[in-house]
């Protein structure tokens, strides 16, 4: 029998939603000012785009360590830790006026990435089971609300007010969240305690670091120069070495065995298709809506603008969650998954033959929310449901570690499609329209794939999606258990 919602859990709910939606405005926090760093920090484009590309890497490190931390000492402590951090980095922008400060605060408000994994974890401690699922696809989706929001706030600051303003905003909100934190989130009492793996967790950051450092630089360094394929083959040998290490040690940073049980696998892997499906949207519809409309496809839009057109798919996928839940309730989160990105892909097969209004592109995006609002509200179920309650926190923050993968590939197999299929206007060389077109047909195709790769998920009890009690290896304790 279900009971109308307190308003402790309704508080908590918020809370965490409300975090982990003001750790994701990060990402986007900086793209309005980003063709203004070198002259704003007096330093090489080149070197200013470690702006970007340091909080990608700290967030990568981060988010399985806190998760891990979070499993054994606490999820709200690292939470505050977490949210801290991103204070302390937004303050540190704020305050910089040159190239090292600012790389300093974008590393450290990329070590705040844990967030939304924690919020998920404390959720599955803490909130009833007939509340869990809408309220973790609502905590999973602040990834894309934060980020598709955050672009147009951000834009509208640095049209009109100091750049700085930007980082103060953001200061702002990270103590408004922590306050939130201190005063509505309980301490979790399921924790596993035991010993941190330094190794692995050294072991796991390097592997990481040379990966994406490989993916995000490769196309300014050049796939084939030494130092790329060189990073490539360091992060193959340090992961298959932490891998190995990992098997092999009492207390793992992540535990492989369970990471390698079929449905954990295989969600994961999902999970990179559906990063990379996500994020092309974000790399393709701004674009277009700026572009010179001399070149014949682009509207000659401003920044703000394109921001504005992207902030419904925001909100498209706050209002998805509580369908998502029910989906899951009642067919499964295996089928909600697979829902939405067929959602994903019918949206970027929209956009091929829908790009020459702004109304076309408010569609599309809000189509491809939808799709992405049922997807990331999906995983979180489906991970949850396949780990002890003692290893929740880990196993979200690694299939969160996935996405983002996902994400950054996106971001680079888009810059070599754009790159290479160009139009000149005025003696300058722009992303010719068919390119575009090409890297909403990966998107779509990335959608797809995750469709094939989501169908080998194990079937499962529809009732695991709200909490249900569930079994791993002998057992878990249900969603609630600590708080009960």
């Amino acid at each position: 029998m279900s009971h109308p919602p307190s308003p402790r859990t309704n508080a908590v709910v918020a809370v965490l939603a409300f975090a982990g939606i003001v750790v994701s405005l990060m990402q986007t926090l900086v793209i309005p000012i980003v063709p203004e760093l070198p002259r704003l920090l007096d330093a090489p484009a080149s070197d200013t785009a470690w702006a970007v590309t340091a909080t990608l890497l700290a967030a990568a490190v981060a988010t399985p360590v806190m998760g891990r931390l979070g499993d054994m000492y606490g999820k709200r402590r690292m939470l505050l830790v977490s949210i801290v951090l991103l204070v302390a980095g937004s303050v540190v922008c704020a305050l910089s006026d040159s190239l090292v400060p600012m790389i300093v605060g974008r590393v450290l408000q990329g070590l705040a990435s844990g967030v939304i994994p924690l919020g998920i974890s404390i959720m599955r401690d803490e909130l009833p089971a007939e509340r869990l699922g809408s309220a973790t696809a609502l905590m999973s989706a602040s990834l894309g609300i934060g980020g598709a929001l955050g672009l147009p706030a951000a834009a509208l600051i640095a049209d009109y007010f100091n750049w700085h303003v930007l980082f103060w905003t953001s200061a702002g909100m990270g103590v408004a969240a922590l306050m939130c934190v201190l005063l509505f989130v309980p301490e979790s009492k399921v924790r596993t305690g035991g010993r941190f793996d330094l190794v692995g967790g050294v072991g796991l950051a390097v592997g990481l670091v040379c990966l994406l450092l490989a993916i995000s630089k490769g196309a300014d360094w050049g796939w084939g120069s030494g130092t790329t394929l060189g990073l490539f083959t360091a992060a193959a040998l340090v992961l298959l070495t932490w891998g190995w290490w990992e098997l092999r040690t009492e207390q793992p940073l992540v535990d492989l065995r369970t990471t390698a049980r079929r449905q954990v696998l295989v969600t994961n892997l999902a999970s990179i298709a559906v990063g990379f499906a996500m994020f092309a949207m974000s790399l393709v519809i701004p674009q277009l809506l700026q572009l010179p409309a001399q070149t014949g496809y682009g509207l000659g839009k401003s920044m703000l603008v394109a921001g504005l057109c992207m902030a419904p798919s925001g909100l498209v996928m706050m209002a998805t969650a509580p369908v998502s839940a029910a989906i899951s309730r009642t067919k499964g989160p295996k089928v909600t998954l697979m829902v939405g990105v067929l959602i994903i892909a019918l949206g970027y097969s929209l956009n091929i033959v829908l790009m020459s209004e702004v109304w076309h592109f408010i569609l599309v995006a809000c189509v491809i929310g939808t799709g992405v609002g049922f997807g990331y509200g999906s995983m979180p179920a489906l991970i949850m449901s396949a780990v002890p309650a003692s290893e929740t926190a880990a196993a979200n923050s690694l299939n969160t570690l996935m996405r983002s993968l996902g994400t950054s590939s996106a971001s680079a197999v888009a810059g070599v499609i754009l790159a290479q299929m160009t139009t000149n206007l005025g003696g300058y060389a722009l992303p010719s329209e068919n390119a575009f077109k090409v890297v909403l047909a990966v998107g779509a195709g990335a959608a797809l794939l995750a469709f094939v790769v989501a169908s080998f998920i194990p079937r499962q009890g529809a009732a695991a999606a709200d909490g249900e009690p569930v079994r791993s290896e002998g057992s878990a304790e249900p969603a609630g258990a600590a708080k009960r």
